[in-house]
């Protein structure tokens, strides 16, 4: 009941604060997103049951209706992403994610270095095809057993999380803001970034961070040869053959529906409808692994809060409150577009370390998508730049699930991951920037 008081508390406080510069109404959404984030971010309730508030909140106090409410909670986006959970239950199910995991770590030298590098890149790869907080329970683990050097275990552990960061960024799928930033832009009638477009376009500065961190995470530890003993999983099952070629076909699928102008219009097929179709193929008699029994695994509590994203954002262009945030910050469109990139990028990196990237992106695309309305910067360039950003946050648990699953291996503490994270921050900040400004806004 604390929690829930100092939730409450923070909320009217929230109100009479904004209140000096917002109206009644702008106010009351401030303080009701507050409540929220509070919430969630201290775990008073549980986070499926938070996720659900706006529908009675919004309503409640004449921010949306019930039916403009309920409506995010069933937006196409998320069928995207219930398909990619089908497909990952079914990875996990098969035991196909142990095998290409002991498969890459294979490939590398077993020294400190060489287990870091694996382990990162272990972590990113899988983290493209299943969610990044799935890759994270799976692969810590593991890590926790390499070592009994605590100093070289608290390394291998954030070269886990911060890899599962890193590849959470890779697909559309990989983590909960890129589906938040795709919703918003089918809200806004903007041309939706194609599955394999989307590859193309985060695979360079992936594979910068896959370089720089697993090698940063080595400083200052003897590269020492360690004797580790990776478990032999003999060959492909059947089941592993079969859901292999699956996965192959949809790889096929997507490439071929991508369009590549102006030479290719593709084929045309709604991607969120592909990604279904074979999450449901995953329970297709002698073809597919899962019986209705395997869906208690599926995450719903992400799907609620996604809804729970996508009404706030709603909320926030419906009431006009994203304007008026943009007004404020008109100071920001004389700037030159490296300097608006590295603000948004900044703002984005750190304020993420204090509340749930999720929840954090939803509040602010709508705040940016405004602001680019009255500046000479690209609307897709600087929402993709702030959604990225939003997932490379490095320094605290709270910023991204990785780092809170990192922090309660045991093996990381606090000052550790603020220790490196911050530096990996001000790179992230740095290596967005320049991508950004030779790559994304030619291809974007």
């Amino acid at each position: 009941m604390k929690k829930i008081a100092l939730a409450l508390v923070l909320s009217i406080i929230t109100y009479f604060i904004v209140g000096l510069a917002f109206n009644t109404q702008h106010s009351i959404l401030i303080s009701l997103i507050v409540l929220l984030v509070t919430l969630w971010t201290n775990e008073a309730l549980p986070l499926g049951i938070v996720s659900l508030f706006p529908i009675i909140l919004f309503p409640s106090f004449d921010i949306l209706t019930t039916n403009q409410t309920t409506q995010n909670y069933s937006n196409s986006i998320i069928f995207l992403f219930l398909g990619g959970f089908m497909i990952a239950i079914a990875t996990q199910k098969t035991q196909l994610h142990e095998y290409l995991s002991n498969k890459l770590l294979s490939l590398f030298p077993h020294t400190i270095k060489g287990i870091l590098f694996s382990l990162a890149i272990t972590s990113a790869f899988l983290s493209s095809l299943i969610s990044n907080t799935t890759t994270a329970l799976l692969l810590i683990p593991i890590a926790a057993y390499l070592t009994e050097d605590t100093n070289i275990r608290m390394r291998m552990v954030l070269a886990i999380a911060y890899g599962a960061s890193i590849g959470g960024i890779m697909t559309p799928i990989g983590t909960p803001p890129n589906l938040i930033l795709l919703g918003f832009m089918e809200q806004h009638s903007m041309e939706a970034i194609p599955f394999i477009k989307w590859i193309f376009i985060t695979a360079p500065l992936s594979l910068l961070m896959l370089i720089i961190i697993p090698f940063v995470l080595s400083l200052g530890v003897k590269d020492s040869k360690l004797d580790v003993k990776i478990e032999e999983k003999g060959n492909l099952t059947v089941d592993q053959k079969r859901l292999l070629y699956i996965l192959g076909s949809l790889i096929v699928v997507l490439v071929v529906n991508s369009k590549i102008e102006p030479y290719y219009s593709g084929l045309g097929l709604n991607e969120k409808g592909i990604l279904l179709s074979y999450g449901l193929l995953m329970f297709m008699p002698k073809i597919g692994f899962l019986t209705w029994e395997d869906t208690k695994k599926i995450p719903y509590e992400i799907i609620f809060l996604f809804g729970a994203g996508f009404s706030i954002a709603a909320a926030f262009s419906s009431t006009g409150l994203a304007g008026e945030i943009a007004n404020y910050l008109l100071v920001l469109t004389n700037l030159p577009t490296i300097l608006i990139i590295i603000i948004v990028a900044s703002l984005v990196t750190f304020t993420t370390e204090v509340t749930s990237n999720t929840a954090l992106i939803s509040i602010v695309l709508p705040i940016i998508y405004s602001l680019s309305q009255v500046t000479h910067i690209d609307t897709t360039l600087i929402l993709f730049i702030a959604t990225i950003c939003a997932s490379y946050a490095f320094m605290l648990p709270i910023a991204t699930p990785p780092n809170a699953i990192a922090l309660s291996s045991g093996a990381v503490r606090v000052k550790d991951m603020a220790k490196f994270g911050f530096v990996f921050n001000i790179l992230g900040i740095i290596l967005i920037t320049i991508t950004a400004l030779v790559y994304w806004q030619f291809y974007l």
